[in-house]
């Protein structure tokens, strides 16, 4: 993220809208029983305001305890592809919480485990047929990284161990994946000098752009085990778009070096970018590729690893040294494979693909007159998501106020005032977003700063 340490700037009472009265985590609104020993995500707690308190979903609404009902403009972090509650993504998790709700992956197997892997290898590009399940998708960018490393220690080149990412580049939250992540821009910043020492590129949008990234790849091949990119859009760094040919440019340079591609899906996979995989769109086939969020609709943690024909060949040895050596409590866990095959189901049965096509048009037009306000610098929309960037992004939980008083759920961060709406939302209901972006963006744009 560009800079998710949420401000809390006071608003100039000659707005129209003043600054909410809202209580910072230790306050007494915050002391009813248990809230006060929550740590909540990005935020800074003393000053947080309090977080809304939702108590059931439906559709594509959170209902809240005082009975106000919001539209999930986010799809709670791109996950809920469905929607909430869905009932054949329910059904089938309650048969599988009756019959066996986890049971431990290693020396043991199970049909949703093996039924997911081999749908997840049919619906893949090319070999990309070896799953191996994750309960996070920050775990999936781990099991990337020490798969990649040990790819090639398995083949006797010990030298390979770093990985080259992209500026504004987003992998997650645990250290390895936060290596990854931009080290000036990100928030990972603050962790400099505790993690591992990796490179850092533009994307190649440009010939020369191109140009430099091969003269970085050929100059460090020799110590680099992979190239991490997320297709088509870089989320959490900023909502950043570039076309395929910026893919294709990526994919060209990787093969030929000898270095693994590895593509980041967790938040672009299951159609939200317009195909069920972003990396269809430039034709390219990854060495690795991380997938989360969607996989289980929403509904439970879940990610996988999958690696090509390639990559794993080099696993399989007699040798024991050469096994992958890692193993979460909770891999494959049943109830997550339950939801992830229900899931595919109605992508299937839905047509999802189709209202992201859908969606991707009204949000196109629904969007466009806000390049007209002041401090907007960019409108954009690629599949299921829509962006307004603005100049700076002050005034946060002003923002996220408003979102909520117009009936939106919606976290504005960075220079970013988004939209990743579930992909079963409706006409009436991403018209009812949009308005509300549109409106209070130009609100906000009038604010003194």
């Amino acid at each position: 993220m560009l800079n998710t340490r949420e401000g809390n700037m006071a608003i100039p009472s000659s707005t129209s809208h003043p600054e909410p009265s809202v209580s910072g985590a230790h306050s007494e609104e915050m002391s009813a029983p248990d809230l006060q020993h929550v740590w909540s995500p990005y935020c800074q707690m003393k000053t947080a305001p309090v977080p809304a308190k939702v108590v059931g979903t439906a559709g594509v609404r959170l209902r809240l305890d005082d009975g106000r009902e919001l539209i999930d403009g986010l799809a709670s972090w791109w996950s809920a592809c469905h929607g909430y509650n869905h009932p054949h993504l329910l059904e089938a998790m309650k048969a599988q919480l009756s019959t066996m709700p986890h049971v431990m992956f290693g020396g043991t197997q199970h049909e949703p485990a093996t039924k997911l892997a081999g749908r997840l290898a049919r619906l893949l590009p090319g070999s990309l047929d070896h799953v191996f399940f994750c309960d996070s998708g920050s775990v999936a960018v781990e099991v990337a990284m020490k798969m990649a490393i040990q790819f090639y220690r398995n083949r006797g080149d010990r030298k390979r161990h770093r990985f080259l990412a992209f500026h504004h580049a987003y992998h997650g939250d645990t250290t390895g994946a936060m290596s990854l992540c931009d080290p000036e821009r990100s928030m990972h910043h603050m962790f400099a000098g505790g993690l591992l020492p990796q490179l850092h590129a533009d994307l190649p949008h440009t010939t020369d752009c191109a140009r430099k990234l091969a003269e970085m790849v050929s100059r460090h091949h020799a110590d680099l085990a992979g190239v991490f990119i997320e297709p088509l859009v870089q989320g959490a760094g900023g909502m950043r778009f570039h076309d395929p040919e910026v893919l294709g440019r990526v994919a060209e340079i990787c093969s030929d070096h000898d270095v693994l591609l590895i593509a980041d899906e967790l938040a672009t996979g299951f159609g939200r970018t317009g195909s069920m995989f972003a990396v269809e769109q430039a034709n390219v086939i990854p060495d690795i590729i991380c997938l989360g969020k969607a996989l289980s609709a929403g509904a439970i943690g879940f990610a996988a690893t999958v690696a090509n024909d390639r990559v794993y060949e080099a696993f399989w040895s007699d040798d024991p040294s050469h096994a992958l050596m890692h193993g979460p409590t909770f891999m494959a866990n049943p109830l997550a494979c339950a939801a992830a095959n229900a899931s595919l189901d109605l992508f299937e049965q839905e047509d999802r693909l189709s209202q992201v096509a859908t969606i991707e048009s009204q949000l196109r037009v629904a969007l466009a007159p806000a390049m007209e306000f002041d401090r907007v610098v960019d409108v954009r929309v690629k599949g299921a998501i829509g962006v307004i960037q603005v100049d700076q992004l002050d005034h946060v939980d002003w923002l996220r106020q408003r979102f909520i008083e117009e009936g939106v759920w919606l976290r504005p961060f960075g220079d970013c005032i988004y939209t990743t709406p579930p992909l079963t939302i409706n006409e009436k209901e991403l018209g009812h977003v949009t308005q509300a972006m549109c409106d209070i963006t130009r609100e906000w744009s009038l604010l003194k700063r």
